[in-house]
């Protein structure tokens, strides 16, 4: 009986066990089938994309389930522009030359093909793809954006970054990573420490091109690009590059896909732009009056300055005002660097001072504001410094202070984007983007009375003060000169009088009725001379004066007529180009209203066609009558510089970057310039050549040459690594991993092993004089051989034993007492 009343028990504990486990497998496998469907949904979008003939999304291109699911966990829905022309070019293993703005996705555009190319992990052969970026915020900021794309997938990526540890870099390198993100100068300095090879390296990308080539990285490309195999494949993706390819041509292209999507459209539709004409004495003012009452709290704002010396002084001016920022240039510390970005990434401050090392790649997610407190001599840096607001589609404004030594920049500027410079006057929107006014003199006093009261309560900012304005001399000295036409263009538009920019503008009666009275004042000419007034003709002084007008009235006269007649010119300009507009729109009903419209540019499709337009021909050659006083005929002018000249000028790559930047002495960190002047200038007699030579008193401006030819810095070859195998007994880890791993590991990385022998295995050593070159030093293996493991247990057991015995002799010697 009792057995039959156990049999029931076990069922009915199975029941709800069994349930338990089916319901289990039901879910699992729901789960899967979600996923399948997932996917399965993905490839029929993908294929209804396919059939539909359109780019589409993502899906469209063929790529695999982790990487996909990684852009759709970044949130990333429609790829722009660049990533819907490059990605599919580069998936096909073509050479690319990539240009776009800034903020136009061009890290995706490189990042999506290489992960998808590169598949799976491979352990054993090495790194297979490598990025070279211009700055480590850049490296860091790819990094990090390659292990959120890829982290569906089993692909291992490493920085290699200067300021960081060699030793880690050197562990991390023998892990053989699948992708290797660095900066030019510490791994060209790893590669020849490590003596690698880099035969297994597949894609190589120059991110920010131009930017590597000028910033002096010539000689680590051409020792990198030579120990890369012939057969990888090269990405070149920048913002601003030339039309003309030569200077890249070095970088081993073959037969490249060239995307340009820069011409167009350099700056975003989403940006304002604001021009201010100031004084450089008034700028700090301003730029208080914008942070305090212009720019809303709590938006994030970039200001760039021209050395750190500024960054740290408006710092200083900021705190005291109430506005609390952060700072960031190129030789602050590493670990504060890190902490002043993280400090603006998490709002905890909403102005961050920055110098040009910010304007290239550092992605500050939701920036909306940028002021140039010093205006980029260069029109691209300007294009790279704006390019931080106005991203995916958000609004931002971009604020420019111009002194006068800065304003034929302006015009460079505006040449190179095409666009036309236009003054503010009475009636313009503050909302109106391109804008150039000047400050109310009434909002810059209020503010440089704020200044005086701090400069007079601390010593120190009239100390950073004297600084900033010596380091300033060393900045001009370095600065390109503008184009000559620009300064003579930017004298006429400095002559006349600036209105204020809408932005600024003060309603208040007593406001304009001092802005008038300043302005008389300042155009006040008397009709006399000291040396004229209360003389008589019998002074020597009136003599010569006298002397003066009759020889200068003439050019006065014919001044003032050229000024007249200028702005003459300028007021019919500006009436043409209002009946212009209207013949314009004209134009539009009319290409609105018939079907075919042939005008000169366009292209005649049939003879047919040709035969029809003839009739329309003496029309278009009426439209094309010369202007009077104009003797160039529209249709057979040849003008002296092409189209985009200006554009093109502006995108070229400085060549003589080397000199220059010897000049460009940003950051003065010695106390004494006579000194340094001295110490650098200092002449040393040479045995050998029989005279005076400069000393280098900087030991690692010495050079060796490499196996491709190239001269670089003797620092980069040391003994850190062999040092580093030492202490991380590197040679008996790879002894002990088996010869299997010694034929396949670093076959493509080209770490260059050393061949460890049977006798080194089992922990013997030569003493023969081959063996014994320097001190001998003996180092500890982690394998034991079976001798040595039966010694150890035969010690701890005779030791135990002993232990023992004493225990019991005291024990012993406790009872008897």
């Amino acid at each position: 009986m009792g057995k039959k009343s156990r049999g029931p028990r076990k069922k009915h504990d199975a029941k709800p066990r069994k349930k338990q486990q089916a319901a289990e497998a039901a879910q699992s496998f729901l789960e899967d089938e979600s996923e399948e469907e997932d996917f399965d949904a993905m490839k029929l979008d993908a294929a209804a994309a396919a059939n539909k003939k359109k780019s589409g999304g993502f899906q469209a291109m063929g790529l695999s389930h982790a990487i996909l699911k990684g852009i759709l966990k970044r949130g990333y829905k429609q790829p722009t522009p660049i990533q819907r022309k490059a990605i599919p070019v580069v998936l096909e293993g073509r050479d690319v030359v990539a240009m776009a703005r800034t903020g136009s996705g061009k890290t995706a555009a490189f990042l999506v093909p290489i992960l998808e190319r590169l598949g799976g992990r491979s352990p054993h052969t090495g790194p297979r793809a490598l990025i070279l970026s211009p700055t480590r915020e850049l490296a860091l900021q790819t990094h990090k954006f390659a292990k959120e794309l890829g982290k569906f997938t089993d692909l291992k990526s490493t920085v290699i970054l200067g300021g960081d540890s060699m030793e880690d870099q050197f562990e991390a390198i023998h892990e053989n990573p699948d992708l290797l993100i660095a900066t030019p100068g510490r791994f060209l300095h790893v590669v020849m420490e490590m003596n690698l090879r880099l035969t297994s390296v597949k894609y190589v990308v120059f991110d920010e091109a131009d930017r590597l080539f000028e910033m002096g990285f010539q000689e680590q490309l051409t020792e990198v690009l030579h120990r890369l195999p012939e057969g990888r494949q090269t990405l070149l993706f920048s913002a601003t590059l030339p039309r003309l390819l030569v200077d890249f041509a070095r970088a081993g292209l073959s037969e490249p896909v060239l995307i340009r999507l820069d011409v167009e459209d350099k700056l975003s539709e989403q940006l304002k732009t604001v021009y201010v004409m100031c004084r450089n004495n008034d700028k700090t003012a301003i730029l208080l009056h914008l942070l305090k009452h212009i720019i809303k709290p709590g938006e994030l704002t970039f200001i760039f300055v021209a050395t750190r010396h500024h960054a740290e002084y408006l710092r200083d001016i900021l705190e005291r005002a109430g506005v609390s920022c952060t700072y960031v240039y190129s030789s602050l510390d590493q670990a504060a660097r890190r902490i002043n970005v993280s400090k603006f990434q998490a709002r905890q401050v909403p102005v961050m001072l920055v110098t040009d090392v910010a304007a290239r790649g550092l992605d500050i997610p939701l920036l909306d504001n940028v002021i140039n407190y010093s205006f980029p001599p260069r029109p691209k840096l300007f294009v790279h410094r704006v390019g931080r607001v106005a991203r995916a589609g958000r609004t931002g404004t971009a604020y420019s202070l111009v002194a006068p030594d800065e304003a034929p920049y302006l015009l460079d500027l505006h040449l190179f984007l095409g666009r036309e410079l236009s003054l503010s006057n009475a009636g313009s929107n503050p909302e109106e983007s391109g804008l150039c006014g000047r400050v109310p003199q009434a909002v810059i006093d209020e503010e440089l009375e704020l200044l005086r009261c701090m400069q007079q309560q601390s010593t120190d900012l009239q100390n950073m003060e004297r600084v900033c304005s010596n380091a300033m001399i060393q900045y001009l000295k370095s600065r390109p000169a503008p184009s000559s036409e620009s300064v003579k263009r930017m004298k006429q538009y400095l002559r006349e009088d600036l209105p204020p920019h809408p932005l600024f503008q003060v309603k208040s009666t007593d406001e304009d009725t001092r802005s008038r009275l300043l302005e008389g004042m300042k155009k006040f000419k008397p009709a006399s001379t000291i040396f004229e007034i209360g003389n008589t003709g019998k002074s020597a002084a009136f003599a010569v004066m006298k002397n003066k007008r009759r020889k200068h009235d003439n050019l006065i006269e014919r001044l003032s007529a050229r000024v007249a007649h200028a702005t003459e010119e300028k007021s019919e300009a500006k009436s043409s180009k209002a009946s212009g507009s209207a013949v314009m729109a004209g134009e539009e009903e009319i290409e609105q209203t018939f079907s075919t419209v042939i005008n000169s540019n366009t292209k005649v499709p049939s003879r047919k066609g040709a035969k029809g337009s003839a009739g329309s021909e003496p029309a278009a050659t009426k439209s094309k009558k010369a202007k009077p006083g104009s003797f160039k005929d529209e249709q057979f002018y040849i003008p002296h510089f092409a189209s985009d000249f200006h554009s093109e000028k502006g995108l070229e790559l400085e060549k003589t970057f080397e000199q220059q930047a010897s000049q460009a002495v940003l950051d003065l960190t010695g106390d004494d310039d006579r000194y340094l002047r001295k110490q650098k200038n200092a002449l040393k007699w040479d045995r050998k050549r029989k005279r005076f030579v400069r000393e280098d008193s900087d030991p690692k401006k010495k050079k060796i040459r490499t196996e491709s030819g190239a001269w670089i810095p003797a620092s980069y070859k040391s003994d850190v690594y062999k040092q580093w195998r030492k202490k991380a007994q590197m040679d008996a880890r790879e002894a002990g991993s088996g010869d299997d791993d010694d034929d396949e590991g670093d076959a493509g990385s080209g770490l260059g092993k050393q061949k460890v022998s049977a006798c080194d295995r089992l922990g013997k050593r030569h003493s023969g004089p081959s063996r014994q070159k320097g001190p001998k030093k003996h180092f500890r293996r982690e394998l034991k051989t079976k001798e040595e493991i039966l010694k150890t247990r035969k010690r701890k057991a005779r030791l135990n034993y002993h232990v023992k015995k004493k225990h019991m002799e005291r024990a012993a010697k406790k009872r008897r007492t």
